[in-house]
């Protein structure tokens, strides 16, 4: 397990995971999320997006956390682990609301200066109706999108003290 890519719904803690199994494994941790959300939250060009991904993955070892199908191609495809984060959707929905409630109060930035806004949570494509449109069909299109990489080993966990006791179990745990 060298190069691994955790992935999951909006709100399953993706980003927590990846960066403590990165630590547990002494590899350095990349976020899709902070490549893809430039300055005014707007998208990155998927060509920039793209070479981010591919020089990250270029590495001989890493961990990433991100969904982003367009650089799946490449970080599936250099990744040797998938760890999917595939909590049920009561739990997801209250992490979400909590998280984007905490960021609003807060204020807290990001990525590039975003910060989450009262108005973008409340807007079509906030966090929270993004878990609405993704967590369950996700659920049903991973597990074919997995198997069109069989090299991956994949790692399904469907609670956060499933990922605890998987996380305890590895070196440094």
């Amino acid at each position: 397990m060298r190069r691994v890519i955790v992935i999951g719904t909006t709100g399953s803690g993706k980003t927590t995971f990846a960066r403590t199994l990165a630590r547990r494994l002494g590899l350095p941790h990349g976020e899709q999320d902070a490549w893809n959300h430039q300055p005014g939250w707007q998208a990155a060009p998927p060509e920039v997006f793209r070479a981010q991904v591919g020089a990250f993955t270029a590495q001989d070892a890493w961990v990433m956390d991100g969904n982003y199908g367009k650089a799946r191609d490449i970080g599936w495809a250099r990744a040797d682990t998938l760890v999917w984060l595939d909590y049920p959707g009561h739990l997801v929905f209250w992490r979400v609301l909590s998280r984007t409630v905490r960021r609003v109060v807060t204020r807290q930035e990001l990525w590039n200066g975003n910060r989450e806004t009262l108005r973008g949570a409340l807007s079509a494509d906030s966090p929270v109706p993004w878990f609405f449109r993704t967590h369950w069909r996700r659920r049903r299109e991973t597990p074919v999108l997995a198997a069109s990489f069989p090299h991956l080993t994949v790692i399904r966990l469907r609670s956060p003290a499933q990922a605890r006791v998987w996380l305890n179990h590895l070196p440094g745990g």
